[in-house]
C-alpha cells in the first residue's frame, strides 16, 4: 500500500490501474456494502480458478477470462458513451499493462493453484502492497522507505516464510513452487502499480478495456497453440465457473471498484486488502473442504500486521488517543 506525497494510496487491491482521483471521503453505509462485496468477488475469484482448474489447463483459463472480461467492458465503455484511444503509443502501453497486470499474474495464479489451495493463493496475493512500497521506494522519487513501512515489510516477510514452511529447506517441491508463482504474480501486479501511473490522464475504464484487450491478443495465439484447448471437454461447473471469473471478478469488479474509488477515494478501497481472503478462505473451506494449517493462519496475521503498519492509518489513529 503505497501512499504518496499527499499521502494518499496509488495501488489498487487487485488490479494494478492507477487511480485518477485522489481523495479520502469519508465513507458511507453504501461505499462499505460495495468494498465488501469488492472483496468477495475478488476473493471469490481463487475460488471459480479452483473450480476451473479441475478441467482446465492455466493459458485457457486465462484466455476465457481476459476475452470474456474484454469483451464486456469494451461493450461497457461504448454504452457509457466513452471512445477508446487510436493512439498507437498508447495501445503500446495498454499491451505492456496487459502483460504486467494480466498476462503475467494471472497466469503464474492459475497454475500455483493447480499446487496449493485457493484460501493459502488469496493469502499470498495479499503481500502485493509489500511489493509495491519496496518498488517505490527504488523506481520512484516520490515514496521513500520510512521505519514503520521498514518494519511492516519485515512482519511480511516472515509471514510468507511461515507460510511456506520449514519443508521447504528439505525440498523444494510443486507445492513450493505454487506459492512462489503466487508470490510472482504479487511482484508483477506491484510493477503494474508503477507503470500504471502513466494512464492517469485517462478513464480508468478504458485503460482497463484496453489493458483487458491487449492481453486478449497476447493470450490467444499462446493458449491455442501451447494447450490446444479444442481437446478439453469441461462440464457446466467448469463453464460456471469461467463466467464467474471473467464477468464477475474481472469486469464487474473493475466497474465496482472504480465506483468506489471516485467517492471513497484510494486510500479507503485498499481495506479490500484485509478482506479478499477472508472472502476466499471462507469459500475454500466451507465449499471447496480446503483445510488451513496453523502455519497458515500465523502467516496470514503477520502479513496483515505488516500492511497495517506500512498503511499507517491505525497507528495514527492510536497515537491521537495516546496523546
Amino acid at each position: 500500500m503505497k501512499t504518496g506525497r499527499s499521502g494518499e494510496t496509488g495501488r489498487s487491491a487487485h488490479p494494478s490501474v492507477a487511480p485518477t482521483v485522489s481523495i479520502n471521503a469519508t465513507m458511507g453505509l453504501l461505499e462499505w456494502g460495495l468494498i465488501v462485496i469488492l472483496s468477495i468477488i475478488w476473493g471469490g475469484s481463487f475460488f471459480f480458478i479452483a473450480v476451473a482448474v479441475k478441467e482446465m489447463t492455466p493459458l485457457t483459463i486465462v484466455m476465457c477470462r481476459v476475452v470474456l472480461a474484454a469483451l464486456v467492458l469494451l461493450a461497457y465503455v461504448r454504452l457509457s458513451g466513452a471512445r477508446m484511444p487510436t493512439d498507437p503509443r498508447l495501445w503500446g502501453a495498454f499491451f505492456i499493462m496487459g502483460v504486467l497486470n494480466n498476462l503475467i499474474p494471472f497466469s503464474l495464479i492459475v497454475w500455483g493453484q493447480t499446487h496449493i489451495e485457493s484460501s493459502l493463493a488469496s493469502i499470498l496475493n495479499a503481500t502485493t502492497p509489500i511489493f509495491s512500497v519496496v518498488l517505490a521506494h527504488f523506481l520512484t522519487g516520490e515514496e521513500r522507505l520510512t521505519a514503520n513501512r521498514m518494519v511492516g515489510i519485515l512482519l511480511g516477510w516472515i509471514g510468507v516464510s511461515l507460510l511456506i514452511g520449514f519443508e521447504a529447506l528439505s525440498g523444494f517441491g510443486l507445492r513450493g513452487m505454487g506459492q512462489v508463482a503466487v508470490l510472482g504474480a504479487a511482484f508483477s501486479y506491484a510493477c503494474a502499480a508503477i507503470y500504471g501511473r502513466r494512464f492517469k490522464s485517462l478513464s480508468p475504464v478504458v485503460v482497463a478495456a484496453g489493458m483487458l484487450t491487449g492481453s486478449a491478443v497476447m493470450i490467444c495465439p499462446l493458449a491455442l497453440i501451447i494447450e490446444q484447448p479444442w481437446h478439453l471437454s469441461p462440464g457446466m461447473p467448469t463453464w460456471a465457473a469461467l463466467m464467474g471469473l471473467a464477468v464477475v471478478s474481472t469486469s464487474l469488479a473493475y466497474i465496482i471498484y472504480f465506483r468506489v474509488l471516485s467517492t471513497a477515494g484510494a486510500t479507503n478501497i485498499l481495506l479490500v486488502t484485509f478482506l479478499i481472503p477472508v472472502s476466499a478462505i471462507l469459500l475454500g473451506v466451507l465449499v471447496l473442504g480446503e483445510r488451513l494449517g496453523w502455519n497458515a493462519l500465523g502467516g496470514m496475521v503477520l502479513i496483515f500486521s505488516g500492511l497495517i503498519v506500512i498503511d499507517g492509518r491505525l497507528l495514527r489513529r492510536f497515537e491521537r488517543g495516546h496523546r
